[in-house]
């Protein structure tokens, strides 16, 4: 496909500023090590002029209540490899990349079941580990031209904000790029971290930065790596009234005083479908993770405009027998929701103190995880509400290194989910096979009318 040409490169600051220190939590800190987190939009309007002039004061507007974005971390070291780590809302900047593409077109995006690899280059880069932001920025931005459109790509530090908090930025940022009045957003962000009462801050804990080996300037997507694995990015798309179908037929062999909700009935089936494909051993264990939104559970629950990390990693592990036998689907959901219903205030308040005395921080391998799948991102976020004043996106796409990554977003269609899986590619040809051939359960990507 096209070349990518970087037009221009700007640091985009906050209108006004204010120099604050905000201290992590475990919530934050776990992500260390992790990469960026990386989600775009993509538009069917051609650019026009003086647009890339507007998204900037835009950004520069609402960068005024979202502070943190526009620091860098704070690495303070202690003793034996003890550190401490911060935001300094510094007013350092936000990376902005004005880029554009020949010859690639809306539909050549959009049309495609599995994700064309220049969609990696969408986005700006930032470092190969959350860690590398005591230099780097915080949030990139990368506005790509397309011949009959334009891609918004966002690379935000996951020690910074989580899914949610990200798309509320989004969100805010859309809001006052259409013409909010005054500059002002809906929903304000809260920049304060929670801290139970006796939790001394900032956390100070054991943490050791590793050389970077095959350290890469961000603008290659690994190709031959890549190419060398088989791994590619698939997309499915399940409408509204089939997720329904399966919910229902999960739900009737479940006891009635539990309830599978849509998503765990569909997670749970593309885990079974990802067992089948991959044709384990049946006494082979395979784990499903996945991430709990912890600002409702806690008491009193966090505020709503909660800005930053507030999400707990969970697993669930099964035999591929005990997936793959009748009912299996069934059982997966049942363990699924047994563990998320478990996670009261108390068990995520006994979470957040095992943290500090045992520090987990995550890794990512970019090799193929056999026997894992690992649920990202969330059909509730509101990626289709984001109108910067030219109309609302038709598509969303993230940008993975992982693979065994499986990124939900909704789909255009109410009710409808998006999942791109990111698998060798046999695995996800076996997948489309297995999932068509199952009553019920999945139409394959559709193109949508442009």
């Amino acid at each position: 496909m096209g070349d990518i040409r970087v037009l221009s490169t700007d640091t985009i600051k906050a209108a006004k500023s204010s120099d604050t220190r905000i201290n992590l939590t475990p919530w934050d800190l776990q992500h260390l090590h992790a990469p960026s987190n990386k989600k775009g939009l993509l538009y069917h309007h051609p650019l026009v002029a003086n647009q890339i002039q507007h998204l900037k004061h835009s950004l520069s507007y609402v960068l005024e209540f979202f502070q943190p974005l526009a620091g860098r971390l704070n690495i303070t070291e202690h003793k034996d490899n003890i550190i401490s780590c911060s935001v300094i809302c510094n007013n350092a900047g936000v990376l902005f990349n004005h880029a554009a593409v020949e010859n690639i077109c809306v539909a050549d995006i959009l049309e495609p079941i599995y994700v064309p690899s220049i969609v990696s280059l969408f986005f700006p880069f930032i470092g190969v580990s959350n860690h590398e932001g005591t230099s780097q920025p915080l949030l990139a931005i990368q506005v790509t031209e397309l011949v009959d459109g334009i891609f918004i790509g966002c690379t935000v530090n996951h020690v910074v904000v989580d899914g949610n908090s990200l798309w509320h930025f989004i969100n805010s940022w859309a809001e006052i790029s259409r013409g909010s009045c005054h500059r002002r957003i809906s929903k304000l962000p809260i920049l304060e971290r929670w801290f139970p009462n006796d939790i001394q801050h900032p956390i100070q804990f054991p943490f050791t930065i590793e050389p970077q080996k095959n350290h890469s300037d961000g603008r290659s997507s690994s190709p031959s790596n890549d190419e060398e694995l088989n791994i590619s990015e698939r997309l499915f798309h399940f409408k509204k009234e089939k997720i329904l179908q399966l919910k229902s037929k999960v739900n009737t062999h479940i006891d009635n005083t539990i309830k599978i909700s849509s998503l765990q009935a569909l997670l749970t089936h593309v885990w079974c479908s990802f067992v089948r494909s991959k044709q384990f051993d049946s006494q082979e264990e395979i784990h499903n993770m996945f991430l709990i939104g912890v600002r409702p559970r806690l008491l009193p629950p966090l505020e709503e405009g909660y800005f930053g990390n507030a999400i707990i990693g969970c697993m669930v592990t099964m035999k591929a027998g005990e997936l793959l036998k009748e009912g299996g689907v069934c059982n997966g959901a049942w363990e699924m929701n047994k563990l998320i219903a478990s996670h009261s205030n108390e068990k995520i308040k006994n979470h957040y103190e095992s943290w500090l005395k045992s520090p987990i921080i995550f890794r990512f391998n970019s090799r193929p995880n056999n026997n894992f799948l690992i649920m990202s991102s969330s059909p509730r976020f509101d990626v289709y509400g984001n109108d910067f004043g030219w109309g609302k996106p038709v598509a969303v796409r993230s940008s993975n290194k992982s693979n065994g990554i499986v990124s939900v977003f909704p789909g255009i269609e109410e009710g409808s989910i998006d999942l791109q899986i990111r698998l060798p590619y046999n695995i996800l040809e076996a997948m489309e096979n297995d999932l068509t051939s199952c009553e019920g359960c999945v139409q394959l990507m559709q193109s949508y009318d442009l």
